[in-house]
């Protein structure tokens, strides 16, 4: 089977981002079960409406109903689960739209992976560590993962019997000092402050 091509498109990200008045991004929310991930993610929308800015969340979740509704949960489908989701988050932020991505991602090297992909395309890749304890993650246990695990009816949580390896150096953490959440979403915006068109 022949490689496929590379078709560049007629019209440049330049002169659609400058058109309209777009600044595409990621951000990339990680952290464990319950850490406040998708609730940081919605309300980060929200304040990117309130200033004009086009958001989507690509909710983890959402996304294994469809594009990855043939994965599992062993380590190497979680790694090709993050692939996929990063490389539409590419895809998202090249449109010009923020694409805001809340998902456990329990190892650092699918985190790379993905902050690779869109270095490699001139795009801006904000990785956000949701620091929570794993002991406010359990007592939230928004899906009753926790008592799922420890009652012995579920393996593979990740900070728990499965590998969750934090970022080492994201460029915001937040939910480690009890930040609020309108606090950890101005710490985000600060790094999304930049002219659209950008």
């Amino acid at each position: 089977m022949s490689k496929p091509v590379w078709h560049e498109p007629g019209v440049t990200r330049n002169q659609r981002w400058n058109k309209h008045g777009l600044s595409g991004a990621t951000v990339w929310l990680t952290g464990l079960s319950g850490s406040g991930k998708s609730t940081i993610a919605n309300e980060l929308a929200r304040e990117l409406l309130n200033t004009s800015r086009l958001a989507y969340i690509l909710d983890a979740d959402n996304l294994r109903h469809g594009l990855n509704s043939d994965l599992g949960f062993s380590d190497t489908d979680r790694t090709e689960n993050i692939r996929r989701v990063a490389e539409v988050a590419c895809l998202v932020a090249d449109s010009g739209v923020v694409a805001i991505v809340p998902i456990i991602s329990p190892f650092a090297a699918s985190r790379d992976h993905a902050r690779k992909i869109h270095r490699d395309n001139n795009l801006r890749f904000i990785e956000v560590h949701v620091a929570t304890p794993i002991a406010e993650c359990e007592r939230r246990d928004t899906k009753g993962l926790y008592a799922k695990v420890r009652n012995g009816e579920m393996t593979g949580l990740s900070g728990v019997d499965s590998v969750y390896e934090p970022p080492k150096s994201p460029e915001v953490k937040v939910g480690a000092n009890n930040e609020s959440l309108s606090e950890s979403v101005a710490m985000i915006m600060a790094q999304l402050l930049v002219k659209a068109g950008k």
